[in-house]
């Protein structure tokens, strides 16, 4: 990617919610602690299960008639909007609005709001004078984007990015390329997910015998340990606020760190299965775009969900690039401690990675008490946190359904 100040986009704001964190700072804390936020939880029709909630304060930046009338996505979204900004040291009263865009990537929207609305007309008969007028904008492709714009009046272009569970980092990809067309000032851009909301999202994991399940809820995500079975579905966000360097210098910024490439590709393989071959490919041209060599990672955050077959060709990809000369290459994984939040997890996993650039600590992957030997990497990071010698540069895995991949590698700002 091109190096000049006016072409390299930097992260200078951070906004999210996860299971166990509203904010940068204690979701940081508590993965270095090694504290979970899985739950007990039980879903309509379904049962009882576990899943990853997000206690945020949901009347910080809207009020109950929006949230009366939008949707649980957009609150999330909204929320990190505001708190990126905020850790921007940005009022919107300074900004030109119509030259900031949103752009926020999402796993599937709509559902939610469809079994609500059909559980309510249960109610009468299924008689549809009772469906919602609200319906339709709850349920369009672009609303979390959309009701961002809405309440911080923005009027710059907006999108939702539908990618399965690499929408988070295609989600920072779009913002980095309207950056660099021209088409804004500055971005918005990451992801959210609302799936524990849904019966149905439980229901076909279940069916796919892909629901994790474990008598602590705590202990229900753990990639890579042969005990694993499955997903822990989850809910959460993460957006960044992204600019041009020049720019960010220019108002004495923070930098968290610089976009140095990515790369997005498709596996043309199966609708659910993993095509390993893809992963590498598109492993390796996210670290040439940046300029680097495999050996240039210091920190590899791994997609892996907690799926047997899952993991395993993910380890296997990562093998095919990481090979005995990446000696100060970690490895580590964020959905052990938050579960599964699908399209916010790639933004989320960066965000609670972002920080070591700072201390040079990797947080550790928990739950792994019995390594699967299929998922055995050199350089990986269970149990405490690792300190490292050099924290330079990190490749953040975001892999989806129907094979769709994105990989991001941000670098250390020279600051």
């Amino acid at each position: 990617m091109n190096t000049s100040p006016h072409d390299t986009i930097v992260i200078t704001g951070v906004g999210l919610t996860a299971p166990n964190g509203q904010s940068l700072a204690e979701f940081r804390s508590n993965l270095l602690a090694g504290v979970s936020g899985v739950t007990a939880y039980t879903v309509r029709y379904f049962g009882d299960t576990v899943a990853g909630l997000c206690p945020f304060d949901t009347g910080r930046y809207q009020s109950r008639k929006e949230l009366r009338t939008g949707t649980r996505a957009g609150s999330i979204s909204i929320y990190c909007a505001h708190e990126a900004l905020r850790d921007a040291g940005l009022a919107l009263a300074d900004l030109d609005r119509s030259r900031l865009g949103v752009f926020i990537g999402i796993t599937e929207h709509g559902n939610v709001e469809t079994e609500n609305e059909i559980y309510e007309i249960s109610k009468f008969n299924y008689d549809v004078k009772y469906w919602s007028h609200h319906h339709n904008p709850r349920t369009v492709a672009n609303n979390p984007a959309g009701e961002v714009t809405v309440n911080l009046g923005i009027t710059g272009p907006h999108y939702t990015i539908g990618a399965a569970c690499a929408a988070g980092n295609l989600g920072v990809v779009n913002g980095v390329q309207q950056l660099l067309l021209g088409e804004v000032d500055m971005a918005l851009a990451g992801g959210v997910s609302e799936s524990p909301r849904t019966f149905g999202i439980f229901a076909a994991f279940r069916s796919q015998n892909a629901l994790a399940s474990h008598p602590d809820p705590r202990q229900a995500s753990r990639p890579f340990d042969r005990a694993r079975n499955g997903i822990v579905v989850s809910e959460g966000g993460a957006l960044f606020v992204l600019e041009r360097l020049d720019r960010a210098l220019a108002r004495g910024a923070r930098i968290y760190g610089q976009i140095a490439g990515y790369a997005y590709n498709s596996d043309a393989l199966d609708m659910v299965l993993p095509n390993p071959e893809r992963q590498t490919e598109c492993m390796r041209r996210a670290i040439a775009r940046a300029g680097l060599r495999p050996q240039d990672i210091h920190l590899v955050n791994t997609h892996a969900t907690g799926t047997p077959a899952g993991d395993a060709k993910e380890c296997e990809a990562i093998r095919a690039v990481f090979g005995p000369e990446c000696t100060e290459t970690w490895i580590n994984n964020t959905k052990s401690f938050i579960g599964h939040a699908m399209g916010a997890a790639g933004a989320l996993e960066l965000a609670g990675n972002l920080p070591s650039f700072d201390d040079r600590l990797v947080h550790p992957t928990i739950n792994l008490d019995d390594l699967d030997p299929a998922c055995a990497m050199n350089g990986l990071v269970a149990g405490r946190p690792q300190a490292a010698k050099k924290l330079d540069a990190i490749l953040n895995n975001s892999f989806g359904m129907l094979g769709i991949n994105c990989v991001l590698v941000v670098r250390r700002h020279p600051r």
